[in-house]
């Protein structure tokens, strides 16, 4: 296995069987159609748990194979890049009784159907996404780039920042939250520690959304300390 470090190989075994093949001069005929199906239950294997909806789309072999009689062992070469969808080249060699009679490229295209969310609407930078701006579909993951979202919550409530086109896939990065707490603006800073509360007004030093952390000037102290934000007029910090 050391030799195909850069590679994913899996080892596929059929035994060519009297009615799948004939005689050809002390050899056996292995018709395209079965070596088709060999390369079909490799990838419909290596997409088994990918939770997608596999399609086949092509697996380019025409010609039928004239190889020795005997056990016949079929090996899979995988570019490591690979992720079991999309258009590449695998590479297949063909061993008859552990004796290699044929290595073969072998053009394929997958597609790996999954729900994603898609823009209903141009959705244009600065604007926050709504439930009606956007829908799950079934897409094709070979055919989107990027950090494609998977999930409504992901992006609802959220302000675009690179504008998406519409009938296209949400990408994660396209999108940021909206900041509750400008940088400037007035907050109260909320400190608990068990039954105990201290507030304190404050400054913000940075703007931030839910959760995010930012600098915070405390205005009795004019000590900067760094906060949570909580709400739009609300920071925590430790104590």
């Amino acid at each position: 296995m050391k030799k195909f470090s850069a590679v994913l190989m899996v080892l596929v075994l059929a035994w060519c069987l009297g009615g799948s093949a004939t005689a050809d001069a002390g050899g056996t005929t292995l018709s395209a159609k079965k070596v088709r199906a060999a390369v079909q239950d490799y990838i419909l294997d290596r997409t088994r748990d990918s939770g997608m909806e596999v399609r086949i789309k092509r697996i380019a072999i025409e010609n039928d194979i004239v190889i020795p009689v005997g056990k016949v062992r079929y090996e899979f070469i995988a570019p490591r890049q690979w992720e079991g969808w999309g258009r590449t080249v695998l590479g297949l060699v063909i061993r008859v009784d552990d004796q290699l009679v044929k290595n073969m490229s072998i053009p394929v295209e997958v597609e790996a159907l999954t729900d994603m969310v898609v823009a209903l609407y141009p959705l244009p930078r600065g604007m926050v996404v709504e439930a009606s701006d956007v829908s799950l579909q079934k897409r094709d993951l070979a055919e989107v780039s990027g950090k494609v979202s998977f999930n409504l919550d992901d992006v609802l409530g959220k302000r675009v920042r690179v504008p998406i086109r519409a009938n296209m896939p949400v990408r994660g990065d396209y999108l940021e939250k909206v900041p509750l707490v400008k940088n400037g603006q007035m907050v109260t800073i909320v400190a608990e520690n068990g039954g105990l509360r201290v507030t304190a007004t404050g400054m913000a030093r940075g703007s931030g959304a839910e959760g995010d952390l930012i600098m915070v000037q405390n205005m009795n102290s004019k000590k900067s300390v760094q906060a949570r934000v909580i709400d739009a007029g609300s920071v925590a910090v430790n104590f």
